[in-house]
């Protein structure tokens, strides 16, 4: 397989992880999204969005969208699983995954930080401010979501959830990891969140986490 990504592409930093999760080898293929290098005939034709990652399987077919990917990955090789469990156990990691990568990633990715800055006329501190208001606002109600499952979970007769839920790492930490990091390059206050940052730093100790950093991969840059 490769993996056609950006070192700080939080949808690419997802599919690292899952890719380490479960211990499957694959090519990193680099693609420079600041110099366009997503836009170039070679790579876009291959896909409609244009956009990282790309997952180009051993037998040439392109796989899109990170979540996708990762689920792709689930069902062809499903051990060890990033989404365990019963069907509702399944459905509330999935929710956890999509809270981040459908309600907060979208408001802050490259594109549209871009747009409010060169087209809207924003200065980058007003840019900035438009990202970590998006981005803490969503980690909010992440945290409030954490905080229903664990009840939850109580009301089972479960133990705590170590990770987003339950006790390893599944696809909801696979989202949450990547924001994380990205709302800690752009200062978001992350205080007041006791669980999300919880769920985080076990997933940010764990080998899978630790070998996908974005410090880790070959075009990594300071």
């Amino acid at each position: 397989m490769k993996l056609h990504n950006y070192f700080r592409s939080s949808a690419s930093y997802r599919v690292r992880i899952a890719l380490a999760f479960k211990g499957l080898p694959y090519d990193y293929v680099p693609v420079h999204l600041v110099k366009g290098e997503h836009r170039s005939p070679g790579y876009a034709s291959h896909l409609g969005d244009a956009l990282v990652p790309a997952l180009e399987t051993d037998d040439g077919h392109w796989l899109n969208q990170s979540l996708a990917i990762i689920e792709w990955l689930e069902e062809t090789h499903p051990t060890p699983a990033l989404l365990p469990g019963d069907a509702l156990a399944r459905a509330r990691i999935r929710a956890l995954a999509l809270m981040v990568a459908c309600e907060i990633h979208p408001l802050n990715n490259l594109r549209v930080l871009g747009y409010v800055k060169n087209q809207l006329g924003a200065s980058d501190e007003a840019k900035d401010a438009w990202y970590r208001h998006w981005v803490r606002t969503g980690l909010e109600a992440f945290e409030r979501q954490l905080a229903l499952l664990a009840d939850e979970r109580r009301a089972q007769g479960l133990a705590p959830s170590v990770f987003c839920w339950g006790d390893t790492l599944t696809l909801a930490d696979c989202s949450l990891v990547p924001q994380v990091f990205n709302a800690q390059r752009f200062k978001t206050p992350l205080d007041g969140l006791p669980l999300t940052m919880a769920a985080y730093e076990a997933a940010l100790a764990t080998p899978a986490v630790q070998q996908s950093q974005p410090s880790a991969c070959p075009d990594a840059q300071a």
